[in-house]
């Protein structure tokens, strides 16, 4: 019951966000009824006198209610298990709501909403962008936000069309689509090649596109300059027997300014190293946010909202003519995107850490820093592991060398290396998430949770790349550190949590092993499983770089025999 009151809260707090304006009782009452809640107008009013008290939503008379700053920060972090469903779910919502005519070039698109500090060498670069055909579309909607909400002058809010939008487009002319992946793919002579990063659309807490808006995870610009870079890009899968249709589709799209396309595959074909199921088409296509990622490659401040909303189409104007850049791609070369728990679980079987030895091979990270800022890394080590050990997934480390003689490697042991140690004991353990787990209030909660099936990435690379941790606040308050789920069956949970008593014992840590089916940390385990949470083993690393010591960290990595390693 609490559980479902929760839910019901936040899609309140979902609805006052989305119309960004205030809302009575009958209004909201209307819209929970379309998501399947049956509220009256009275129970409505219960809930919302309990987000007033908690500071989420604030009474504006008899007119009704406006959700607050804290109530937005609520609504980001949400209820962790609630919004690994959600993400997938807004999309499903936001492909219904295209109603795009593509002969009349009316109806609503779906939009991606940006919003940023006007400067004339900001919009050149985005502008340009477009002009070089990596987007969906050139059309786009400019509006200054008013000045009074924002306390700032020239603020700009840019709706550009998402690719979500050809996905509507498909459905809407019958076409069964399934949102697959959001990636980056690699150009190479101007010409797409293959897909080198992808994180499933389903099981995320954010959208996939918005782990890679990070100015390290894409080189648009250098795509521009230079032929070569990343950019990023959909995938998606439709039925082999509507590939004409959606072709014909594709073409009608193109004509009143909406494409992006890169690649459509044949029957069961791969598309850009991603393998298709035979009866099905893979389809690729450039993402809606690439002129925003290129300004953020730039160095300037954008924040990017994707899928956000829908615009009426023939409300947008076209910021450029374009003359896409993109060549046309050639025969699939054969390598496929590695995902990563197809290493994960190799590494995972050769873990033999002995229990009663300490000896054996642990699975580690490696994550790189210059030469001359290794000593302080180590000591910004050391502060994280003697302050908060129970952050950091054991003592043992080692400075490695690399074939760049500026630089110096940093292996730590990865929390996966549990999941081998329960599996050679013959407890089924398997990883489920990896995600940020805020330590403040009266127990810790998953904030972030990206699952680990379907991903190119271990999820805390991403996490550590857009600087979502706050290790060094977390040693002496609340702070944001790097975690790990993993499930075991309800039925081994006696034996596993003897089997975790030794391993505290050999100095790694463990932070929760929850109960039966029960939520851990405000994440949801399977039924009649039970949930582990372990520190990430990058944290350390992750205080490194809050530091402001540059860091480029690999997790995952390799396996290491602890024998060769250090303890602080």
């Amino acid at each position: 019951m609490p559980q479902e009151t929760d839910r019901k809260m936040i899609e309140i707090l979902r609805i006052l966000a989305a119309r960004e304006e205030v809302l009575g009782a009958k209004t909201i009452a209307e819209e929970l009824r379309k998501k399947g809640y049956d509220l009256g107008e009275r129970a409505v009013r219960y809930h919302m006198r309990i987000l007033d008290e908690k500071g989420f939503t604030e009474k504006m008379g008899y007119a009704g209610r406006e959700i607050t700053d804290k109530g937005l920060k609520e609504l980001e972090k949400g209820l962790i298990y609630d919004q690994v469903d959600f993400i997938f779910s807004k999309f499903e919502d936001m492909i219904y709501q295209t109603t795009l005519d593509p002969v009349k070039g009316r109806g609503a698109v779906v939009v991606n909403t940006s919003t940023f500090t006007y400067q004339k060498e900001l919009m050149d670069i985005i502008r340009d962008i477009f002009g070089k055909g990596i987007a969906v579309s050139p059309y786009v909607k400019i509006s200054n936000l008013p000045s009074e909400k924002n306390n700032q002058e020239g603020i700009i809010k840019l709706d550009s069309i998402c690719g979500t939008t050809i996905d509507g487009m498909l459905q809407k002319q019958g076409i069964p689509v399934i949102p697959q992946y959001g990636g980056v793919v690699k150009i190479e002579d101007y010409i797409p090649t293959r897909f080198t990063e992808l994180i499933a659309y389903k099981k995320t807490s954010m959208t996939p596109l918005e782990a890679f808006t990070d100015q390290n995870m894409t080189s648009v610009l250098e795509v521009v300059e230079q032929g070569n870079g990343l950019i990023p890009a959909n995938f998606r899968l439709i039925p082999a027997s509507s590939r004409e249709k959606a072709v014909e589709t594709f073409l009608k799209l193109h004509k009143i300014g909406i494409s992006g396309l890169m690649k459509i595959g044949d029957n069961g074909e791969s598309v850009l190293g991603v393998p298709v199921d035979e009866d099905m088409v893979g389809i690729a296509v450039v993402g809606g946010i690439s002129p925003l990622s290129a300004a953020k490659e730039a160095g300037f401040d954008v924040e990017i909202k994707l899928a956000e909303n829908t615009v009426e189409f023939r409300d947008m104007e076209s910021i450029t003519t374009p003359q896409s850049i993109l060549k046309t791609t050639g025969p699939e070369t054969g390598e496929k995107v590695k995902f990563l728990l197809s290493k994960a679980w190799n590494l995972i079987y050769n873990v033999d850490f002995d229990l009663e030895s300490h000896k054996g091979n642990v699975i580690v990270n490696i994550s790189y820093v210059n030469q001359e800022d290794l000593e302080e890394s180590l000591e910004i080590f050391k502060k994280v592991i003697d302050s908060r050990p129970e952050y950091c997934t054991s003592r043992y480390f080692k400075v490695t060398n690399t074939p760049d003689p500026g630089k110096a490697g940093i292996a730590t042991v990865c929390s996966l290396t549990l999941d081998g140690i329960l599996t050679n004991k013959g407890i089924a353990a398997v990883p489920r998430y990896g995600g940020i787990l805020e330590t403040g209030g009266k127990e810790p909660r998953f904030i972030e949770l990206t699952a680990y099936s379907g991903s190119s990435l271990d999820p805390h690379e991403i996490y550590l790349s857009k600087g979502m941790t706050s290790v060094l606040d977390a040693l002496n308050s609340d702070g944001r550190i790097l975690a790990s789920l993993r499930e075991i069956p309800y039925m081994a949970r006696p034996e596993t949590i003897d089997i975790l008593d030794e391993v505290k014992e050999a100095g790694f840590s463990i932070l929760k092993v929850g109960k039966p089916s029960e939520l851990i940390y405000n994440a949801i385990v399977e039924r009649y499983h039970a949930g582990i949470v372990a520190p990430g083993g990058l944290n350390p690393i992750a205080a490194v770089k809050e530091h402001g010591i540059k860091v480029e960290a690999k997790a995952v990595e390799t396996l290491m025999d602890v024998s060769l390693m250090e303890e602080f």
